[in-house]
């Protein structure tokens, strides 16, 4: 049986033979490359003296070479290393949250009474409603409650969906539905809202979006409740509070198809003209790309320009029916050019053309001196013109020479000439390589018939436009004279016959 070993130390072995074998320099070596190894593998290290052993080990060190001295510490190195570490745990801690990530309770009933608490303490004196609301939003988070605040504004309480209001919460008859029915007193509405938004501008985009709720909620309210929000929305629409985007609501397929849509319309575009004009109110619209979409306010068997006409006229809203009808020639123009164009391009007979253009017209109801303009525009554009000055002119006589018969057939009146002339002087204005083809352009058209002399002297007396008059009227002026002397040799030679 061996004896049993101590753990190792870095003392030298007490054995003759290593003190034989290695010399004092040797063992110094090979005890600093123990401390290497040991510091290597992240240990904490401790020097001992003579005769100090470690207690976890019951075996001595025998005397050996160096190199045995030293696998035996790689071992136990390695050996302690592979050891599992105890990793520290979470459990029992507490960590408490700071003050300022602490998030407050939602709690909108709370906000709701300290509102309608206050609105019944002012009364029905809408400047002190002004006031307290430009108070109150130092104390309260409108910012969070911007909902429920409008909803109090407007209905005196919390909306539940569908627009009814709960039975068992607080009311206030503070609010635009327990008003009177009146512009004026919509007015007074406006201003109050108007002052909240201007102090609280964060609350902008919170009336929105409350507005296009309330404008979903129209069938759960009563009649006069829809003409006073209606009332109230033409205002708010006319001085710029809200923005006309918010009438998409309007579009829901319920209203629209119950007509309720149409009926909130009319009590809205009344307040609204009455604040602002119909110019206004159409820019507007333009904005929001809504100009061309008010016919979708009525169910799609009544989208017809005669039926909305006749119900917003009967509703005494006749700017608004006529300014939807210009909409629509314009959209008809539009649609009237392209075609033309496409005809054009593909060269289809004139006279395919000119029933088609005819047919458009008694359609949709297109003068003809709109169709003169369009039919120019287009004959005009289906060509590309030459860069050069002294070219294009007679580019221009031989293109429009080939469309004279499509010109003259929509030249049967006096005002229809003047406004092709027009057209041509605005044209050769606008491209100035056409400066100098205007004379040559009109006399082609009256050897094609398409103008007469009437509307060309007419023109070249008072009837022209600005843009290039002084260098058009020189050019004309030469081919005016002989016009009034052929008109005078024509006039005398009826009197001989006579």
């Amino acid at each position: 049986m061996q004896p049993a070993r101590p753990p190792f130390s870095l003392r030298s072995p007490p054995c003759a033979q290593w003190k034989r074998m290695v010399s004092p320099a040797g063992r110094a070596s090979a005890r600093s490359r123990v401390v290497s190894i040991l510091r290597g593998r992240g240990r904490r290290l401790t020097i001992l003296r003579p005769q100090t052993t470690f207690p976890s080990s019951s075996r001595r060190c025998e005397a050996r070479a160096p190199w045995t001295f030293l696998s035996c510490l790689k071992s136990r190195v390695s050996f302690m290393n592979n050891q599992k570490q105890q990793k520290p745990t979470l459990s029992g801690q507490r960590f408490k949250t700071r003050k300022r990530d602490e998030k407050e309770r939602f709690d909108p009933t709370q906000f709701q009474d300290c509102i309608i608490q206050g609105l019944n303490e002012t009364g029905s004196d809408l400047e002190a409603v002004a006031k307290f609301l430009d108070a109150s939003g130092a104390k309260l988070d409108y910012r969070r409650y911007a909902e429920t605040l409008f909803d109090i504004l407007v209905a005196g309480g919390m909306l539940a969906p569908g627009g009814t209001l709960a039975d068992d919460m607080m009311h206030t008859d503070v609010c635009v539905f327990a008003a009177q029915e009146d512009l004026e007193t919509m007015q007074a509405f406006a201003q109050v809202f108007n002052k909240l938004i201007r102090r609280y501008k964060y609350l902008e985009k919170g009336f929105e979006d409350e507005v296009k709720k309330l404008l979903l909620f129209l069938k759960g309210f009563s009649e006069s409740e829809r003409n006073k929000l209606a009332m109230l929305t033409g205002i708010l629409l006319a001085n710029g509070t809200l923005n006309a985007s918010i009438l998409n609501s309007l579009y829901n397929e319920n209203l629209v198809k119950e007509g309720v849509s149409a009926a909130f319309a009319v009590k809205l575009f009344k307040s609204w003209i009455n604040e602002k004009d119909i110019n206004a109110v159409a820019a507007s619209l333009r904005k929001v790309n809504m100009d061309n979409r008010l016919m979708e306010l009525f169910p799609a068997n009544k989208q017809s320009l005669e039926h909305f006409t006749k119900y917003f006229t009967d509703a005494g809203l006749k700017e608004l029916s006529e300014y939807v009808r210009n909409q629509q020639c314009i959209g008809a123009r539009k649609e009237l050019q392209k075609e033309l164009q496409e005809q054009m391009s593909r060269g289809d007979p004139f006279k395919d053309i000119i029933l088609y253009v005819k047919e458009e017209m008694k359609k949709n109801n297109i003068s003809e001196q709109t169709v003169i303009g369009i039919i120019w525009s287009s004959v005009m554009s289906t060509v590309e013109w030459n860069k050069k000055e002294e070219l294009v002119a007679e580019q221009a006589i031989k293109h429009l020479k080939q469309y004279s018969p499509l010109l003259a057939a929509f030249t049967t009146q006096g005002q229809s000439e003047l406004t092709l002339l027009l057209k041509i002087q605005e044209y050769c204005y606008d491209n100035i390589h056409f400066m100098k083809a205007f004379q040559k352009i009109v006399v082609l058209f009256y050897k094609a018939e398409v103008l007469s002399e009437e509307p060309i002297l007419k023109w070249y007396k008072d009837a022209h436009i600005a843009k290039g008059k002084s260098v058009f009227l020189e050019q004309m002026k030469k081919f005016v004279e002989w016009l009034k002397n052929a008109e005078e040799e024509s006039e005398s030679e009826t009197e001989e016959g006579d």
